[in-house]
């Protein structure tokens, strides 16, 4: 993607089903699991690098030993971080004893049966060692402990932090970490009255209370009440003290999520070729926790997918698909690749179907796949007119005609190349855009001037490095014209579920639509819509719709492009700039199952979509710069 956006988390979470000795035996270590634990976190590495952290449970500890340890790491190389003060922490154990697996789990504090890991992009908020998941609810009863991680973001977190002070509690912060910590953890402490009271009733001591507890604790029970107001997108992983756990996923499957299990180990992963690279497994052994469910894992590890929340219509995340998820998984890989074959025939048009004047390239480096089923797009109907002008020849048909035609071939070249990243310590940002342009190198003299460039790029948010740098940069090949191709439609709305595009005046369809009215003298449109969204807003957000639509239903698709070319084409650039993008239908069609288009179609899975669009827009009018939700 030219224009790099933060977007959803990562998660890990292994259950080890059997005794660490088992472990230790079949495989050579004890630590099996934890070794695993960072394999899958460093398969995942491409959905969050400002800071990652862990946690290990034990189960069956000693009376005052240690059985929660949690880790967290700032910056890029977090993962690394973490591991390298795991296995320092290991070297510092007397090494004639680490071989004693009982001596290990009580002395190590990553030596446990439960273990959780996680990636994260801060999309909103601080980024600090204190927002960095996994959480911590702590409690010295056992199973009123509470770690908490996923890949979520809440819409409605201000009515639910509401509803926690209304319960009688004071939260520390208003964030949706926070919010659904003490929201679980309330529910939680709930189960446990209910099943201390009954223990009482039945005249049981304190420890065998405490054992019955753990052993019954009803985890279904916790998330039907903890989540039945939760709106938003979610894939949530929680550890209790005692060694059960839950994976919770929203009722529309916005989130990703998939797992795996045989009789030694559960694990569940944000990204599908994590676990089949860790664990050897082929496609078809993964399964999803399907929408509206949770999978229990129990404490004496047994597991159990349960209906939690009514399930509603699937729109899972088609960004996943497009841009966000490991391109090593086969499905995407080839769904990425059918989008940039739906491009080619409206490209083919605008190039009057001119093949031999064209170079084909791609915007480094993600979207090369999308590229590679363009370029199939093109040799289909290269192919086809092959065939037909071989046909046409007839009895002129010879060798060195047919030798001729057979020689007209796709152009492909790799133009764009990412250099090193060049650090400036010039302040002025004329200085300091020319830096940026030179940290892409490209492939000089294969391009004529009669040449038209196709650029494809995974998607166009804001446009901005294409404006500051990487049209300057093909403009210097000389090409007559530039055509960049998006393999995603037109980002008009923001997101509310875990991407990092959530102000309005951020998108540059955003900044197309307002020149076109300023163009057409009907800049004052813009307030009745604002006027639109503010009586919305006044609505019980059930009944709530999007009125930012009435802003993009002025003008069609294909205007809102026009003026996105005009609009980040630099000044002085020698080429002709158009912009193409990717149909929604062709989206639907190239990835099936991944129907979820909020931030092109406006159309939100959830009433919390349409409030925050909403008042996305507002707080853009008003100069408010807030986060929207």
């Amino acid at each position: 993607m030219s224009d790099p956006i933060k977007h959803e988390c990562g998660v890990a979470f292994i259950r080890l089903r059997k005794p660490l000795e088992f472990y230790k035996e079949k495989y050579g270590t004890e630590l099996w699991g934890l070794k695993k634990l960072q394999l899958l976190m460093n398969k995942q590495l491409n959905r969050g690098q400002d800071g990652s952290g862990m946690a290990v449970i034990k189960l069956d500890p000693q009376y005052g030993s240690r059985y929660i340890a949690r880790e967290r790491a700032q910056g890029a190389a977090a993962v690394s971080i973490l591991f390298e003060r795991i296995n320092k922490k290991y070297k510092l154990l007397d090494q004639n004893n680490v071989q004693d697996t009982t001596w290990l789990k009580k002395n190590y504090p990553y030596a446990g049966e439960l273990l959780l890991g996680h990636l994260r992009y801060a999309t909103h908020g601080k980024n600090s060692v204190e927002n960095i998941h996994p959480f911590l609810r702590q409690n010295n009863w056992m199973s009123r402990n509470l770690v908490l991680a996923g890949n979520y973001n809440v819409t409605n977190v201000h009515e639910m932090y509401q509803q926690l002070i209304d319960l009688g509690q004071h939260p520390k912060e208003i964030s949706d970490n926070v919010t659904m910590l003490e929201k679980i953890g309330h529910f939680l402490d709930d189960e446990n009255e209910r099943l201390y009271k009954y223990c009482k009733e039945n005249t049981m001591d304190s420890l065998v209370a405490a054992e019955y507890i753990k052993n019954n604790l009803n985890l279904e029970n916790v998330l039907k009440n903890a989540f039945k107001s939760v709106d938003g997108g979610y894939n949530m992983v929680g550890l209790i003290g005692d060694g059960n756990a839950f994976v919770m996923r929203d009722p529309n499957g916005i989130r990703p999520n998939y797992y795996w299990a045989n009789d030694e180990v559960v694990v569940v992963a944000s990204e599908r070729p994590a676990i089949q690279t860790a664990f050897d497994l082929q496609l078809h052994d993964l399964k999803e926790v399907k929408p509206g469910h949770a999978l229990i894992v129990k404490r004496d590890g047994s597991y159990e997918e349960k209906q939690i929340l009514e399930a509603k219509e699937r729109l899972s995340c088609s960004f996943e698909r497009i841009y966000f998820s490991r391109g090593s998984d086969g499905k995407i890989h080839e769904e990425r690749k059918r989008l940039g074959r739906k491009l080619s025939r409206d490209i083919l048009k605008r190039l009057d179907f001119d093949i031999r004047s064209t170079v084909f390239s791609y915007i480094p480096n993600t979207a090369a796949t999308s590229y590679y089923g363009l370029i199939d797009g093109v040799y289909k109907y290269l192919d086809k007119w092959k065939r037909e002008q071989i046909l046409k020849l007839g009895a002129d048909a010879t060798p060195q005609a047919i030798d001729k035609l057979l020689s007209v071939k796709i152009r492909r070249e790799k133009l764009l190349v990412k250099d090193a990243k060049i650090r400036t310590f010039i302040a002025q940002d004329e200085g300091r855009d020319d830096l940026v342009g030179n940290g892409y190198d490209v492939t000089y003299e294969v391009v004529k001037p009669s040449d038209t460039l196709v650029v494809v790029d995974d998607s166009i948010v804001r446009g901005t490095t294409l404006k500051k740098s990487i049209l300057r940069i093909l403009d210097r090949l000389g090409p007559k014209k530039i055509i960049v191709a998006s393999s995603a439609p037109i980002i008009k709305y923001p997101d509310c579920y875990g991407i990092d595009m959530s102000r309005m005046n951020e998108f540059i369809a955003f900044q197309a639509v307002k020149s076109l009215l300023v163009k057409d003298g009907n800049e004052v449109f813009m307030n009745e819509v604002l006027d639109a969204c503010v009586a919305e807003l006044k609505k019980p957000i059930e009944e709530m719709e999007n009125k930012v639509k009435m802003l993009y239903d002025r003008y069609t698709d294909q205007e809102i492009e026009s003026e996105i070319g005009r609009l980040v084409t630099p000044e002085g650039m020698n080429a002709e700039v158009e912009i193409v993008y990717q149909s929604i239908q062709s989206l639907h069609s190239s990835c099936p199952n991944h129907l979820g288009d909020w931030y092109f179609s406006g159309n939100y899975p959830t009433p919390g979509g349409n409030q925050v669009v909403n008042r996305s827009y507002v707080y853009y009018m008003q100069g408010n710069l807030e986060r929207a939700y």
